[in-house]
């Protein structure tokens, strides 16, 4: 059995969606960010680094650890040989493009709401930077899809990993210039559609509101 220690955030999203794509059988353990449990000292022993997701695969003998979204879907790709081709060129393209997410558009969206919607002050400058870089990330990624249906030739741990972000920046900055990203929006519906992407929306939702009482 997995257990997978998450939240309904893009990035504790990211691994639901892999598990469902992959047909692994996994436990959610639901993570509340917004009351600390991150911080506890159960948690910081999977993770000392203190964020979710982390993942502890429990199948043969005392189990594995993984925490860092990029790396779990890596390991979870290469445990079920899926969505990430093991070696060559293809397999490059793949993570280029996954890490092309775990340094740019989680990290300046991340920043971008934070400066806009949680910090004590309003700073201009790091509002209009982070929005920037966001809006500039989302165009490159607009245009490498105007003329492939896929991040890296087919479906694969690029898309999944990219999906929770752009959906979020493409919502939080709608009527700064998103609504001309065609060929991402349309991307986004493609893997919004997928029956494992619908089943662990689904079921990270349901497990936040059991959660959250």
């Amino acid at each position: 059995m997995i257990d997978l220690y998450t939240w309904q955030t893009p990035n504790g999203e990211k691994p639901v969606l892999m598990l469902e794509e992959c047909g692994l059988d996994y436990r959610l353990e639901m993570i509340d960010i917004s009351a600390g449990e991150q911080k506890t000292p159960e948690f910081l022993a999977i993770n000392p680094n203190g964020k979710v997701p982390a993942l502890v695969d429990r199948n043969g003998g005392e189990g594995q650890t993984v925490f860092e979204s990029g790396a779990i879907l890596i390991y979870l790709a290469e445990k079920t040989g899926k969505f990430l081709t093991a070696s060559g060129p293809g397999r490059y393209e793949t993570l280029q493009w996954t890490f092309f997410q775990v340094g740019g558009t989680g990290p300046m969206l991340g920043q971008w709401h934070h400066f806009t919607n949680a910090a004590p002050d309003q700073i201009p400058y790091a509002i209009d930077r982070y929005k920037k870089e966001s809006l500039r990330l989302l165009g490159v990624l607009d245009d490498h899809l105007k003329d492939r249906e896929w991040l890296a030739g087919e479906y694969s741990i690029a898309d999944i990993i990219n999906f929770g972000w752009v959906r979020s920046g493409l919502s939080g900055l709608k009527g700064e210039g998103t609504e001309t990203l065609s060929h991402l929006m349309a991307w986004t519906e493609r893997v919004g559609s997928r029956p494992a992407v619908k089943r662990a929306i689904e079921k990270l939702d349901h497990a936040k509101r059991a959660k959250s009482g």
